[in-house]
């Protein structure tokens, strides 16, 4: 039951054996990563007063929206609420 699982396991030793240089310094990644999400921060930051900018209005309220509440049904039941 082993034999083919230990073959499987020595094929795939002898494929993983091949390195790959990368085309760029290891450490390099970690500050373009960095760099990235510093960039997105200050973005971020750049936007967080901008609700402020302007006063308040007061929401106006809509005649046609209904609630859920105020939903009556044409038997006059209630909803039942299981």
């Amino acid at each position: 039951m082993l034999t083919p699982l230990q073959s499987a396991v020595q094929i795939t030793a002898e494929t993983v054996e091949q390195h790959v240089e990368l085309p760029i310094p290891a450490w390099t990644y970690g500050v373009g990563i960095m760099a990235v999400l510093l960039l997105m921060m200050f973005v971020t930051l750049a936007f967080t007063n901008l609700g402020n900018r302007h006063e308040a209005v007061e929401e106006h309220m809509d005649p046609h929206k209904s609630f859920p509440d105020e939903q009556h049904h044409p038997n006059g039941e209630e909803k039942s609420h299981h």
